[in-house]
């Protein structure tokens, strides 16, 4: 790599840094005021069990393109915790346990799924019917790579459902996007409730991925400051 190459990828990585900390000392502050989570207060929690089909473009990453099942835990949240139906963006969360024996976490948040929507949060009334992306990409053996979730269904169902199922799909930066599998959502005995889970793919990335350092200098300190502050937990009522 050239000269010019190494300081501009310095440059970069200086810059996301520099945003990061500030991302951080925003969500540290705005954990301090709600007196818990920062972003996404409050969600429900649900088995997932993630069925892993394969790709058809191969990504050099088993996780992707191989088939297999995951289990593990998901939580669907409001970022801003807006009541609803006020449009707000939500999350999805999942953690689970990878054949490594090792913990590995998945972020999503609603986004569009076009060339440039892909990169732009988009609030939503509804949570269940609607696309939600990786907004930055990872970097596996074959290059940088988003992660979605599609619902299956577009027909809203009653909220909670006791049940809803996403397809997964991989894409690159700019080209179409292809399925690798599901991940269904199931209520778990006794009721849909929420817990005091946090998730850091930061920490727990995906097997066989990992993040571009300009991502994971802009994405760690916002991480770091939402596990700074206690989680609230909130039951619904059976």
């Amino acid at each position: 790599m050239t000269g010019r190459g190494l300081a501009g990828r310095k440059s970069a990585g200086l810059a996301a840094g520099a945003a990061g900390s500030l991302l951080g000392a925003a969500f540290g502050a705005a954990g301090v005021l709600r007196r818990g989570k920062p972003l996404h207060p409050e969600g429900i929690v649900y088995d997932a069990l993630i069925r892993r089909t394969g790709s058809p473009v191969e990504w050099r990453c088993r996780w992707i393109d191989e088939p297999g099942d995951d289990t593990g835990t998901a939580r669907l949240s409001r970022a801003a915790g807006l009541p609803a139906p006020v449009p707000d963006v939500h999350g999805l969360a999942i953690t689970f346990t990878g054949d490594d024996g090792e913990r590995h976490d998945l972020l999503l948040a609603t986004t569009g799924l076009g060339r440039w929507g892909r990169f732009v949060l988009v609030p939503r009334s509804d949570p269940y019917t609607c696309p939600y992306g990786s907004l930055l990409p990872y970097r596996s053996p074959r290059g940088l790579v988003l992660l979605a979730a599609t619902p299956l269904s577009t027909r809203s169902p009653p909220e909670p459902p006791a049940a809803v199922s996403f397809r997964l799909q991989a894409a690159g930066v700019a080209g179409p996007w292809h399925t690798f599998g599901t991940v269904e959502l199931t209520v778990p005995p006794g009721g849909p409730a929420d817990v005091p889970l946090r998730f850091d793919p930061v920490v727990y990335p995906l097997p066989g991925l990992n993040w571009p350092v300009a991502v994971e200098r802009l994405r760690e300190p916002a991480y770091a400051a939402a596990r700074c502050t206690p989680a609230k937990v909130r039951q619904r009522p059976e």
